[in-house]
């Protein structure tokens, strides 16, 4: 009985593992078509015309929005940015969510920590978001004073890391 047990659990923990180095096989891009919750984020990648850059090699750490993020801008937004004539404006607004580096949550509250506090952090876009913790969790704070709330942490593809966020952050 015992060796039956023992099989039981070997064979679990390399199904475990077999499943974690499936997902480290996917790129940001194919973390984010697998998510019920970032079809609309995928969307736009692809209207914005960035799926190639953002299954190049990286590391990319991807604050990405939820629908329901996408769905707290004013009426009529996400498809007014879906249209081709907006291409680049939805464009500076996705790589605005993008930090280059593998930027783990271990890593950001070490940096937040280190910077008494906050981190600036430079995104692809050539703006900045702040990174604090409020009420114990993390916080991004874009360039107009709007406010995101880190919801999960860590999902880890092939060639960077993304943390789901609340809210849709805007550059200047």
């Amino acid at each position: 009985m015992k060796s039956v047990k023992n099989t039981i659990l070997a064979f679990a923990v390399s199904l475990f593992a077999v499943s974690a180095m499936a997902q480290d096989k996917k790129d940001v891009v194919d973390i984010a078509i697998g998510s019920a919750d970032h079809t609309t984020l995928v969307a736009a990648v692809k209207a914005a015309d960035l799926v190639t850059t953002l299954k190049g090699a990286g590391p990319f750490t991807v604050f990405a929005p939820t629908n329901a993020a996408f769905a707290k801008l004013p009426a009529g937004t996400v498809e007014t940015l879906l249209k081709p004539a907006n291409k680049a404006t939805l464009a500076g607004i996705l790589t605005y969510h993008v930090v280059a580096g593998n930027l783990d949550a271990t890593k950001v509250l070490a940096a937040i920590k280190g910077g008494m506090g906050k981190v600036v952090l430079t995104t692809v876009a050539g703006g900045k978001l702040t990174a604090s913790i409020e009420g114990g969790k993390v916080i991004l704070t874009d360039e107009k004073g709007g406010k995101a709330t880190v919801t999960a942490t860590d999902l880890k593809g092939s060639n960077g890391v993304i943390h789901v966020i609340d809210t849709v952050v805007m550059p200047k």
